[in-house]
């Protein structure tokens, strides 16, 4: 008979987030998706091939700029119950935040004179991704189901 072998505790994993920010990303997914087909076919019916090339492009730079701050909320966890952990985490998030700004400017500036790309096509399918973010993050969290003391250690344990 072996005995089990002890499993880390949820304060030095970062576990109990962990599930929140994987629905998060799976929603943000599906909502990308839906912002890709609806944006389309709208691009399409409004500037032909321009207008459905736009709304994938402005799709894909909401799926960038959202799954960067989950991601980034999620490798920064791993370094929880570690003795900066609150310095590695606003290290972590601020610097993909910094990125994303980075990375937005770059294409942004890249892109507004392209012959190819419906501005407002594009624009519209950003912020619709922005919105759409912000109310998939606003309805998992609240509909999460997590203790109001999480990760906790007990003494003894």
């Amino acid at each position: 008979m072996s005995t089990p072998t002890p499993r880390a505790s949820s304060a030095a994993t970062g576990s109990s987030a962990r599930p929140v920010f994987l629905r998060i990303l799976k929603w943000g997914g599906l909502l990308s998706l839906a912002i890709a087909v609806i944006g389309g076919v709208v691009g399409f019916l409004v500037d032909s091939e321009r207008g459905l090339v736009s709304a994938l492009v402005g799709t894909a730079m909401a799926i960038l700029f959202t799954g960067l701050t989950a991601a980034s909320i999620l490798v920064a966890n791993r370094f929880s119950g570690t003795d900066f952990f609150t310095a590695i985490f606003f290290a972590v998030v601020m610097g993909a935040w910094i990125v994303k700004f980075a990375i937005f400017l770059v294409l942004v500036f890249l892109l507004r004179d392209q012959p190819w790309i419906n501005p407002v096509v594009m624009f519209l399918c950003i912020i619709a991704g922005v919105l759409g973010s912000l109310i998939v993050d606003v309805v998992v969290v609240a509909t999460s189901r997590m203790s109001y003391a999480s990760d906790v250690k007990l003494p003894g344990e």
